[in-house]
């Protein structure tokens, strides 16, 4: 049944003359529909977004960088994009802000196609390598973007000043970028991104070439325009960040999309084993059955042993005295699917970026 009569006919029991038996398929039409009804529109849709390029110096045949690639992104989330080089990250970006077309699909933000320059008015862009011009200085450099913006003077002036401050440049702002390392490169990148506090924005490899400090204010940047309502969506392969960080990733391998969901829905919360940390007193040993699954540090063991097998482990470690620090249950994490997703050879880096893409 198309929307539109879906449409008419969530209106029928609304009607006088609607019989009961019209009014139970009515119900029945709904439940089983319900992305009929009233729903939120998503930030970001990707749909069939497919490309694909030449391959080789003679251009016979194509390398499929990305392959119908289908999702969305909800309002408000922070979305990790995952996977290994030349999985199709950065082309999937480039498709959206319009620096590569791509060969079939299209993207939607907001509502608005990919080719909507008014989109484009509405998202901010950090590049996983950004290039500005060396003999500017940061404050230069702001100020140049904010004009993109209509901004008034004493406008630009205040937000230029703020947004250093928030990336830690004040100290650099009149410093010309040809002296900034990669880091500080970075940070002049993310105020760039954020200047015109865009509803989406779009960070590829944010974190790289931060050192922790960087790391934790990127961090705290991210979670500040989540706590206003605006979308994050950010590729990466620090995968610890994107399990701090995240609602939802996914994940793709060799352009293709191969899971998508919360970190603790991708990898399962299903409980792998348990781990004990103990202390053994001077001249104890650990039971032989144990013994041969522990790791020793000083006078300390870390002891794995299935769930089942929990209470007979600790049995056995109060029969020589050992005093029980912690149990912790072994869950897989991000990092684990991801390693294993990587290394199967069906998913491996196969799709290649265009000239002068890395990804």
């Amino acid at each position: 049944m198309d929307v539109q009569r879906a449409k008419f006919c969530a209106l029928r029991p609304r009607m006088s003359s609607v019989s009961k038996h019209e009014s139970e398929s009515v119900v029945d039409l709904i439940e089983v529909n319900p992305k009929n009804m009233h729903m939120s529109q998503p930030a970001i849709e990707f749909l069939g977004l497919t490309k694909d390029y030449p391959r080789g110096q003679w251009k016979r045949g194509v390398v499929r960088s990305l392959d119908n690639l289908t999702f969305q992104v909800e309002e408000g989330e922070v979305f990790g994009f995952l996977g290994p080089n030349g999985a199709g990250k950065t082309t999937t970006l480039k498709c959206v802000m319009g620096l590569i077309f791509p060969t079939s699909g299209t993207a939607r933000v907001f509502g608005r196609s990919i080719d909507d320059v008014q989109m484009h008015r509405e998202i901010g862009y950090l590049p996983e390598q950004p290039y500005f011009y060396d003999y500017l200085t940061a404050r230069e450099l702001l100020d140049y973007f904010a004009r993109f913006f209509g901004y008034s003077a004493p406008e630009r002036k205040d937000r230029v000043a703020h947004f250093l401050e928030r990336v830690q440049l004040t100290r650099f702002a009149d410093v010309q970028l040809r002296k900034f390392s990669k880091g500080m490169l970075q940070r002049a990148g993310i105020a760039q991104a954020i200047l015109h506090d865009p509803k989406v924005v779009f960070l590829d490899e944010p974190m790289s070439g931060l050192d922790p400090i960087g790391r934790r204010e990127v961090r705290d940047i991210i979670l500040e325009l989540k706590e206003k309502g605006r979308t994050v969506f950010f590729s990466t392969h620090v995968l610890s960040d994107a399990e701090m960080l995240c609602d939802r990733v996914a994940v793709l391998a060799g352009g293709k999309l191969q899971g998508i969901g919360s970190p603790a829905e991708i990898v399962s919360i299903e409980v792998q084993g348990m781990e004990i940390l103990c202390d053994v007193p001077v001249g104890r040993k650990l039971p032989a059955g144990l013994a041969e699954h522990a790791v020793r540090s000083g006078n300390r063991y870390r002891v794995q042993v299935p769930e089942a097998q929990l209470y007979d482990a600790l049995a056995q470690l109060r029969s020589c005295e050992a005093r029980i620090l912690s149990v912790t249950p072994l869950r897989p994490t991000l990092e684990d699917y991801f390693i294993r997703l990587v290394e199967h050879p069906k998913n491996g880096p196969a799709a290649v970026a265009g000239a002068g893409e890395r990804r």
